[in-house]
């Protein structure tokens, strides 16, 4: 992959161990990996808390290159897509209610966290990714690999408050700058039938 191997160090080739795949496990070859303001952010340790060296890269799109023997929903050659997390806990309030992203103990991050043995997890900028099946995203045929990627993360973030606020036909919706997030707010309440401005 490519790491971080200080802040603000430029990225260069480093050499790691993904862990073994597991029964409900997916490696992925890695196609394509977006990049996210927040993978500068941390590579930088302008959040504080970064893990080095760190393979940063959350809007990952690759295609299975092998399954554990558990997995039922995914087979070998199916484009799939990785965000921002990798696990939970699985058995809190909100992991059980489908919003692992508010689990009582934390999710996972693809890079720059830790995992349940207490490994460094490394992201997107390299060759391949172990994950778990439940936190893979199946990717349409019909997108290409490179747009998909962005969804990942710019494309949720804006879908999500749009939809959760029945955002829709007959609404009027002002989008404050047009950036990463904000072309995706455009685009997609445009596709829901919204009438769109941009302030910026």
């Amino acid at each position: 992959g490519y790491a971080a191997i200080t802040a603000k160090a430029t990225l260069e080739p480093f050499q790691f161990a993904r862990r073994d795949v597991g029964p409900h496990d997916l490696l992925i070859a890695i196609t394509h990996c977006g990049i996210c303001h927040s993978d500068i952010h941390q590579a930088r340790d302008e959040w504080g808390g970064s893990i080095f060296p760190m393979v940063p890269g959350h809007e990952i799109v690759g295609t299975v290159a092998r399954i554990g023997s558990g997995v039922k929903n995914f087979r070998a050659g199916d484009r799939v897509g990785v965000g921002c997390f990798v696990d939970s806990c699985r058995t809190c309030t909100a992991c059980r209610e489908g919003s692992e992203q508010y689990c009582d103990a934390g999710m996972i991050l693809t890079y720059n966290g830790r995992d349940k043995d207490g490994q460094p997890t490394q992201g997107g900028y390299s060759r391949q990714i172990v994950v778990d099946e439940n936190y893979v995203l199946r990717i349409p045929s019909a997108l290409s690999p490179a747009g998909a990627a962005p969804l990942l993360c710019a494309g949720i973030t804006t879908y999500s408050p749009l939809r959760h606020w029945g955002v829709g036909k007959y609404h009027k919706l002002a989008v404050v700058g047009l950036g990463g997030l904000g072309h995706m707010a455009v685009k997609i309440a445009k596709a829901m039938g919204t009438e769109v401005t941009v302030l910026s």
